[in-house]
């Protein structure tokens, strides 16, 4: 048996969220290619890959960001793909998105960022609990008292920080993160790192985490995932991963070079023909 069908045919139950057969394309560019995956309920599944293979595209799948040039999507059992936004808008409150640049309002505070998916699903009434639902959002992230800052005013990891607490303002079942420590220095890295076990361990969230990030991955999955290619390559724990025999997964994983990147290097010029001295374009 290969090792996507182990990954499938193993698959954890009880799935909360799964994508059966899912292909996708834009215009002629194949992205993802009959991809099925089952996500565990309360599990951290982490998604690799290269850029371009089609992690992100993946996530915003699941809760239909996007929607597939064929295959299903089910979210508790029930097929969402083929619902109409206005139908999908109850079944994304279920879902926390951290995005990987935040995507923080910079004309809002980090209270009223907030409170943004609160007043975009329901009427609020009574505003002063609503403040202890933003206060008690910011302190399971270390960030009570930043309520009226503005984002300019945050750091890089502070700004993170903050978005994931908007994330799970609904109090979501599945959190998605898009690259959560791209950007960061490691010390900031691995304070999202803690965040994510956190949620998971103290909400019982299920966690499903793009990242290129290995030691992260390694870090905070119950199952890592590689896509190549728009195919699942690998699927199994960390050390099955560590171990795997697939060379492009080795590369992958011990950032090395693959011998067809470095042929292009070698063959397209040399970098003295490409040095100028200012005088070269003066008349």
């Amino acid at each position: 048996m290969d090792d996507t069908n182990r990954g499938q045919e193993n698959a954890h139950p009880p799935a909360i969220v799964e994508v059966r057969n899912l292909t996708k394309r834009f215009g002629a560019k194949l992205v993802l290619d009959n991809v099925s995956v089952s996500i565990e309920k309360g599990k951290t599944t982490v998604i690799i890959g290269p850029s371009g293979c089609g992690k992100t595209v993946l996530i915003k799948h699941l809760i239909v960001l996007i929607r597939p040039s064929s295959g299903q999507v089910y979210f508790e059992g029930r097929r969402i793909d083929h619902l109409s936004e206005r139908q999908l808008s109850r079944v994304r409150t279920h879902f926390g998105y951290l995005f990987q640049e935040g995507a923080l309002f910079d004309s809002m505070t980090v209270a009223e960022n907030i409170l943004f998916p609160i007043r975009q699903n329901y009427r609020v009434k009574n505003w002063h609990q609503i403040e202890d639902v933003v206060k008690a959002k910011l302190a399971i992230v270390g960030l009570d008292g930043f309520q009226n800052y503005y984002p300019a005013r945050l750091s890089g990891g502070q700004r993170k920080r903050v978005a994931l607490a908007r994330a799970i303002a609904l109090n979501p079942e599945v959190i998605l993160y898009d690259e959560p420590t791209t950007g960061l220095d490691p010390i900031r890295s691995d304070i999202i790192n803690e965040l994510i076990l956190k949620l998971e361990r103290e909400l019982g969230v299920t966690t499903v985490v793009v990242t290129h990030d290995m030691k992260s991955a390694y870090k905070v999955a119950d199952r890592i995932i590689m896509l190549h290619n728009g195919k699942m390559i690998a699927d199994g724990d960390a050390d099955h991963i560590r171990n795997h025999p697939h060379p492009v997964v080795q590369q992958f994983i011990n950032g090395q070079v693959g011998e067809d990147d470095l042929a292009v290097l070698r063959m397209n010029g040399s970098a003295g023909s490409a040095q100028f001295l200012p005088r070269d374009f003066e008349e």
